[in-house]
């Protein structure tokens, strides 16, 4: 694959500045997001900062707020380095006295060209589709020593779990695909509708695609697999060329006879990345991260992401509970059906853990493409939103961090993110004042690009 990546000198720099201030210290504090990029990120930091003899504390977050970035910045650890948060706090986190190193990819203006800081919107890069926490770390990684490249593997893993791979890498990612293509650490592997694995559990748990009478159906999935002529316990890659064709087929019907837009179809067989060292594909180690994250297993993904055998069948374990409660709430919202407005499609979702994921599945293969779907999960005295887009939504002039942003603001709430995806908070007795701005602002976004 020819890809030639030119990286800015100035970011470049920033990595060495970073590099230099973890030198100086013998223990670091390793703060990180709960998701799947955030613990792979963390565990490329780890990895490296072992690898080095350094002692490492790690702490995952879900959020970072003023309060918990005023701790931060007072907690007296001589060297701290947060990954996939600290843009939106970066004064209070600067005010410390000791050093504070921030990689994160979420959209600030600030520059802070003195401090260690690295954040790829500032230079020129779209920290949402072509750079994520996991990017910066490994390029963090392999500056303090090039033996770290083999840990690109888990930068792919926070690559697809952000979904920056889907319709190919850019950008920084593009670099590491190159570098890891070339070092023997990453694998491609043609795309299919087929979902990986033992084709039974697969297609049961599948979620992208999510097939309208085959997932979270254990008959539609027996049903499917006799019309393809294809024998329980086959796994994916047991399939002949025939055999993989006429499921695909059939795949591929029952998608388009539920909608599912042509776009969403290609994401659908995107290029996959194989991580030789871990025996799966970077989707497939994003979504074991990911359901410790959900879990509240933050410290099990850790240990995944360090090379704890046990610790990965244990997670494994986890990871069929997560994808079961998974699958049932999107056959729970199948029944239910999407709420729609002008602009916007929502639904309401009992778990919070899971709103994100489930908004994304529903905009794609169950409610109207056209439109964005939020997903509100209320909490006491407080409604939390996830908000989910596409890229052709985007190309109409639709930006979700904006409109979560300045609808929940208008409310008495907060909220940002990227413009594809992004979340909100916003107090219980405003929501439906809260959706009726979000809806206005959306279709004034959209009908200004026209």
């Amino acid at each position: 694959m020819d890809v030639d990546v030119q990286l800015p000198p100035k970011l470049l720099s920033s990595f060495s500045y970073c590099a230099d201030v973890l030198k100086k210290h013998c223990h670091v504090q390793l703060i990180s997001h709960y998701d799947a990029d955030g613990i792979a990120a963390a565990g490329i930091i780890a990895n490296a900062l072992l690898r080095q003899g350094k002692s490492v504390h790690v702490s995952m977050y879900k959020a970072l707020n003023a309060k918990g970035a005023e701790a931060i910045a007072s907690s007296g650890e001589a060297c701290t380095i947060i990954t996939d948060m600290g843009a939106s706090h970066l004064g209070t986190l600067f005010s410390s006295d000791n050093d504070v190193i921030v990689l994160d990819h979420h959209q600030n203006d600030e520059l802070y060209e003195d401090r260690p800081y690295v954040n790829p919107h500032n230079h020129g890069i779209d920290g949402m589709t072509s750079a994520c926490a996991s990017s910066l770390a490994i390029m963090l990684a392999v500056e303090m020593d090039e033996r770290n490249w083999d840990l690109v593997q888990l930068a792919f893993a926070g690559i697809a779990g952000d979904r920056q791979h889907v319709n190919g890498v850019t950008g920084i990612n593009a670099h590491l695909l190159k570098e890891g293509l070339a070092r023997s650490h990453l694998q491609l592997q043609e795309g299919s509708l087929i979902p990986p694995g033992e084709l039974r559990s697969a297609l049961y748990h599948s979620t992208d695609p999510y097939i309208v009478g085959v997932s979270s159906d254990p008959e539609g999935v027996d049903a499917l697999l006799q019309e393809a002529a294809v024998p329980p316990g086959t796994k994916d890659s047991d399939l002949d060329p025939q055999s993989r064709r006429r499921l695909s087929s059939l795949i591929a019907l029952r998608l388009m006879s539920q909608g599912v837009s042509l776009p969403t179809l290609r994401e659908v067989s995107r290029t996959r990345y194989t991580l030789p060292s871990w025996g799966v594909d970077a989707e497939g180690l994003a979504s074991l991260l990911n359901a410790c994250g959900r879990k509240d297993q933050e410290g099990l993904g850790m240990a995944v992401a360090l090379g704890d055998e046990g610790a990965r069948v244990a997670a494994d374990a986890m990871r069929f509970e997560y994808m079961d409660e998974v699958v049932r709430s999107i056959k729970d919202l199948e029944v239910q059906g999407l709420q729609s407005m002008e602009g916007i499609q929502y639904f309401h979702s009992p778990s919070s853990g899971y709103t994100g994921i489930i908004c994304g599945v529903a905009m794609q293969y169950l409610g109207d493409s056209r439109l964005p779907c939020f997903g509100l999960s209320r909490k006491e005295t407080s409604v939390r939103i996830s908000g989910r887009g596409t890229n052709e939504q985007l190309a109409e002039g639709m930006d979700l961090a904006v409109a979560l942003r300045d609808a929940s603001a208008s409310v008495g709430g907060s909220g940002g993110g990227h413009r594809i995806a992004s979340g909100a908070a916003v107090p219980l007795e405003k929501e439906e004042e809260f959706l009726s701005v979000l809806n206005d602002i959306i279709l004034s976004q959209r009908s200004g690009a026209k």
